[in-house]
């Protein structure tokens, strides 16, 4: 895990800006080969957006050949609704730059069957090749996306019931009135989130410090599936220095001074972008007839070595077994008759 730390929320948004477009820059993507990026929505990405868009708008990146999957939306009120993420990302950043709408994916929070649209979201990113980037933020609780205290490290893109907290937290959108926050809503899972071949997580301000701690000093847990981040091989989670209030001192030298050695060797985590999911062709000579194709090894999507259930089909869940019949228990049943 890579944690970098900055002074405040805009510097860190602009390291976030800045590497998304070196990524997108280093993979050169095409009409036949896009960058695949994973967008939240919030107020901690805002700041992220902006960047983006005046980079875009000084031509320092092309989101043409860029295909987008957001991470969630409201159940229950239309996308043309202020507070719907619909409207968020056209209002930060679908409307600002040359991203084509055929490429953008946001799950449909009135679709009649929402369990179909979720299932056809995960087909739609394995179809898309598998997102590259997943850019992220999280709650005070720690959770990502929609995946609230409690979620499985294994879910799926699936409807989810908003937490009381995080519903007061969004009321601050719905003029803090609590009977307009939506309590329901379509989230990507945490492992949708762990199959993505980068995660990058933006935590700003004190009242995260907490879910950053429990993700960074602590263990996995369901309670924070922020946490969940331990089991990916390339997160990086860029915070501000507020954020950081939780940690222990000896973790935030640590990381300042991994940080410190990499820029020293002139050292910056880039993926080798332009490998995909499984074996790629290449050329074994640039000369005619020199002989067949042999095949390149590529960057596959994390394999989490949890549960072999993992690698299951989007569509295909676990059953869950009956609850087996109890027996009360009796201590005199334990006693042998002599």
């Amino acid at each position: 895990m890579r944690l970098i730390i900055r002074d405040d929320p805009v510097s860190a948004s602009s390291y976030i800006a800045n590497y998304i477009i070196e990524r997108i820059n280093n993979f050169n993507p095409t009409k036949e080969h896009p960058f695949v990026l994973g967008l939240p929505t919030g107020s901690s990405p805002v700041s992220v957006y902006k960047v983006l868009v005046e980079r875009y708008k000084a031509g320092d990146v092309s989101f043409e050949n860029v295909v987008t999957f957001n991470m969630d939306e409201y159940i229950g009120i239309p996308r043309e609704h202020p507070q719907s993420y619909h409207t968020y990302m056209y209002d930060h950043f679908f409307s600002h730059v040359n991203v084509h709408p055929s490429n953008i994916h946001i799950l449909n929070g009135n679709a009649i069957d929402p369990e179909t649209e979720c299932v056809q979201y995960e087909a739609a990113i394995k179809a898309a090749g598998g997102i590259d980037l997943f850019l992220g933020g999280i709650g005070p609780d720690g959770h990502i996306a929609f995946n609230e205290p409690g979620s499985s490290l294994l879910s799926r893109t699936r409807v989810k019931t908003l937490a009381y907290d995080t519903i007061l937290a969004n009321s601050r959108f719905f003029g803090n009135d609590l009977e307009k926050v939506p309590k329901m809503a379509l989230t990507v899972g945490v492992q949708t989130i762990l199959e993505a071949r980068e995660v990058v997580i933006i935590i700003t301000g004190a009242h995260k410090s907490m879910a950053l701690k429990k993700c960074v000093e602590d263990g996995v847990n369901h309670m924070w599936t922020l946490s969940s981040l331990q089991l990916h091989p390339h997160p990086m989670i860029v915070v501000d220095e507020d954020a950081t209030l939780e940690l222990q001192v000896k973790t935030v030298k640590y990381f300042k001074s991994i940080e410190a050695v990499a820029t020293s060797q002139g050292f910056e985590q880039i993926l080798p972008s332009k490998v995909r999911t499984g074996p790629r062709p290449r050329a074994i000579a640039k000369k005619i007839g020199a002989g067949p194709e042999i095949q390149e090894p590529g960057i596959l999507e994390p394999q989490p070595v949890t549960s072999t259930l993992l690698t299951a089909p989007a569509n295909e869940y676990p059953v869950r077994s009956h609850t087996p019949e109890l027996i009360p228990d009796r201590m005199g049943s334990r006693i042998t008759a002599h």
